[in-house]
């Protein structure tokens, strides 16, 4: 039987007391960034919480550590490592259940409620961690698969390295966004037609998506050290869910030799609040089975080394009108995220503390559990019908797109990320062109 708080909280929440996910916000009484936790339909605001000695009885948490809260990204606490993350997000779920131990520092304190909790409708939620890095992987292999029949020959869909190793390119960090930001339509150079020998130049018409997880980094490694696979999960701070957004029609004409650039480089959404490694850890599963014989540095001790994860994807037009793209599962992966980790610092690269790693696309074997609209428009040669009134073959203007992510069946004790959400906004051409 789930266990309790005193915070209503909804059944089928993402944010229970099983949960204890970090984030950052500003709230009506502070509008510098700092620290929060979401439970039910609420925000607990941890500077405040500090600022009314809310953290007085967690032993070993010094004014340094408590400090962190205070700050406008969970670098710092991140740094801290799992152990004080796991003490505190455990002093918090007792400070938030029914038969908290210390009652008076919020449960029975009307001071401090009043100024530490807030409806989620009072608070703006930004981007958790400074991120300096990001890596998008391909470890998705029914994404992998289904991708490369249609972009290249069906009898040879996985590249002959693909089960070798977590194939990866470093992108870019600074349009990594939160949920909730607009995504502006690209503009690019695309073929119009495949028989066009010169390109033009205009906005994406096929805006596609890409449901991810992504793990964001606590502690690095210097340069030249490579991280061990079975300490490799000792360096994430948490999890969120991840849309790699994708103009493919850009993709296309820019790709080789090199691969992707402007076709990637215009926005990633991610969802507000890190959901914990250690939340996760009972939802732990087997990832897809690769029969290859891996090099030593990817041979991992952890065989559930994945995540039982559902995905949802629903798009919404503009006229209010909705339907379900997707479902899939986090669970869907060749490669874990401590192998991924492994091979990225194998060759010397230093991680940082808030870099952020993405799983790549996430489909499913089963013929609905798209990843990517690519995948179910069979290369945008046919439409799927989202309902009884819309269509698409890619995303169109005003179209808002919502992947949620969570774990558990049980609808009081869901461990899941909330909404990773954003709307396509039309390209506005520069005034100089």
């Amino acid at each position: 039987m789930a266990v309790k708080s005193w915070v209503d909280i909804p059944q089928g929440s993402h944010f229970s007391l099983a949960n204890i996910p970090f984030g950052i916000v500003t709230t009506p009484k502070c509008a510098d960034r700092h620290a929060a936790i979401a439970i039910g339909d609420h925000v607990l605001d941890l500077h405040e919480f500090a600022q009314h000695q809310g953290f007085s009885e967690l032993e070993d948490l010094t004014p340094d550590q408590i400090a962190t809260f205070s700050k406008p990204a969970l670098n710092d606490f991140a740094s801290l490592g799992q152990t004080t993350h796991n003490k505190v997000r455990r002093y918090l779920q007792d400070i938030l259940t029914g038969e908290t131990r210390f009652p008076a520092l919020l449960k029975t304190n009307t001071a401090a409620q009043q100024a530490c909790l807030f409806h989620k409708d009072q608070v703006k939620t930004h981007l958790p961690m400074k991120i300096g890095g990001f890596t998008d992987f391909f470890a998705g292999k029914y994404h992998a698969y289904k991708c490369g029949r249609i972009l290249r020959d069906p009898t040879k869909a996985l590249t002959p390295n693909y089960l070798h190793l977590p194939i990866a390119y470093n992108s870019r960090a600074s349009s990594v966004i939160v949920s909730g930001t607009g995504v502006r339509r690209p503009l690019g150079q695309f073929l119009q037609d495949p028989t066009d020998s010169e390109p033009s130049f205009g906005p994406c018409s096929q805006l596609d998506i890409e449901v991810e997880l992504g793990a964001l980094v606590c502690q690095g490694n210097s340069l030249g050290e490579p991280i061990d696979v079975n300490k490799a999960d000792e360096h994430i701070f948490g999890f969120v869910c991840l849309n790699d957004w994708g103009a493919r029609d850009i993709y296309k004409w820019e790709s080789a030799p090199l691969g992707s650039f402007n076709s990637k480089s215009f926005a990633t959404t991610i969802s507000p609040w890190v959901v914990l490694k250690e939340a996760l850890e009972p939802f732990r599963v087997r990832a897809i089975e690769n029969e290859t014989k891996l090099q030593s540095y990817l041979q991992e001790k952890m065989t559930e080394n994945v995540y039982d994860i559902k995905l949802e994807t629903v798009v919404k037009a503009a006229n209010g009108d909705s339907g379900t793209l997707s479902r899939t599962n986090g669970r869907y992966l060749v490669f874990s995220f401590a192998q991924m980790i492994a091979h990225h610092t194998v060759g010397g690269c230093p991680l940082e503390v808030g870099d952020l790693i993405a799983s790549g696309t996430l489909a499913g074997p089963e013929p609905q559990s798209f990843g990517c609209f690519l995948e179910g428009t069979n290369g945008g040669k046919q439409s799927i019908k989202l309902s009884a009134t819309m269509k698409r073959t890619y995303l169109e203007d005003g179209d808002s797109l919502n992947i949620r992510g969570w774990c558990g069946d049980d609808e009081s004790s869901l461990v899941g990320f909330g909404d990773c959400e954003g709307t396509i906004l039309p390209s506005i051409k520069p005034s100089w062109m």
